[in-house]
């Protein structure tokens, strides 16, 4: 069932649903929570499918707030609301209303949505992109318990990486930190049935992905160890290698479908580790309400810190690997050797000069 309400209220639209729950013979409200969406046109239709999918296991008010841009200063002048009520199949198990403010109303969009929430029910604001610098003092982020960002979406994800650590309050995350939970999970598991010490890791993923960063950054916060990465041709992350005194332990997805586990003296093993779609990764986020502080921690460590203490461990190896070949040979190695360089004599002074 949709109603269009075109230059309307938030009084309006609450009738709206009042009236269309009556007509579907669902009177009582069962929805466990408000999702707000702030997004643009362009990304609506997306961030909408991917609420009503997540809407199947979280019943919950969507409520799209579609901010439009009006090119003359008259519409700008002109504060305007229309909405789209939809229930029942159209909404999936839940209730939807896209919001389209026009005019001055863009800048008060908390004015339209506070009327909206379900009484004594957590809100959650979602923007699929274009979030603000900082979620937890945005107009619409100050009504919700839980900000959910993607670094991913934004135009330079690495430095907004710092800016969400910056501006991190609790109930802040990041749909680039929901990726890798199957990942860590693994990760987990592998450490624990192998009894060793990891010495350094290596991720290996994508360049500009976010996802690759905050797992970096996990894995040298949890096991204070050096963490490098690098990168691949994706999709997302590919690889992560953990160096142990009992041997590496690999756990490598190249197709982003079907992952390898590698322990040593231990035969591999495939596990499923698919590239999840956005509403299964909203669908976890609305499982929890509260703060995620093993997020915090890990987007606190920081890209900097990351950087640096990568790029104090990274030249010892390519010492390692010049030096060897330049050791002096023993006499006995240089008396087996000198018959074997007559023929090249010419190339002899070369040698030298080379050597000092």
């Amino acid at each position: 069932m949709k109603t269009d309400l075109t230059d309307t209220t938030s009084s309006k639209i609450n009738k709206a649903l009042v009236l269309g729950r009556r007509a579907i013979g669902t009177p009582a409200v069962g929805m466990v929570l408000t999702l707000v969406i702030v997004t643009d046109e362009e990304n609506a239709y997306d961030a909408l499918k991917a609420a009503n999918e997540a809407s199947r296991e979280h019943p919950s008010r969507t409520l799209v707030v579609i901010k439009r841009v009006s090119r003359s200063p008259r519409d700008r002048a002109q504060a305007r609301l229309d909405a789209e009520v939809r229930l029942g199949a159209d909404a999936s198990t839940g209730e939807t209303v896209v919001l389209r403010l026009y005019g001055e109303v863009v800048d008060h969009a908390q004015s339209v949505v506070l009327p909206l929430l379900l009484p004594d029910a957590p809100v959650v604001v979602w923007w699929p992109v274009n979030a603000p610098s900082d979620p937890a003092n945005d107009p619409l982020g100050a009504l919700a318990q839980r900000r959910v960002t993607d670094t991913y979406a934004a135009e330079q994800p690495i430095q907004e990486l710092t800016a969400r650590a910056d501006a991190y309050t609790p109930g802040d995350t990041d749909l680039s930190w929901t990726r890798i939970t199957p990942w860590r999970s693994m990760l987990a598991a592998a450490l624990d049935q192998v009894v060793c010490e990891v010495t350094s890791a290596e991720v290996e993923g994508e360049e500009f992905n976010p996802s690759v960063e905050l797992l970096a950054m996990w894995l040298a916060d949890r096991l204070k160890v050096p963490v490098r990465r690098s990168k691949s041709a994706g999709p997302g992350l590919t690889s992560v290698r953990m160096e142990t005194d009992a041997g590496p332990i690999v756990l490598d997805r190249p197709d982003g479908s079907l992952a390898t586990l590698s322990i040593e003296g231990q035969p591999d093993r495939a596990v499923a580790l698919k590239r999840r779609e956005t509403a299964e990764l909203i669908a976890e986020e609305l499982r929890r309400l509260d703060p995620d502080d093993t997020y915090a921690t890990a987007l606190r460590f920081g890209v900097e810190r990351l950087d640096e203490e990568a790029a104090t461990t990274a030249p010892e190896t390519v010492v390692d690997t010049v030096v060897e070949p330049a050791a002096e040979p023993s006499a006995e190695t240089a008396a087996e050797a000198a018959p074997a360089a007559k023929p090249a004599s010419k190339k002899a002074p070369a040698k030298k000069a080379a050597a000092k």
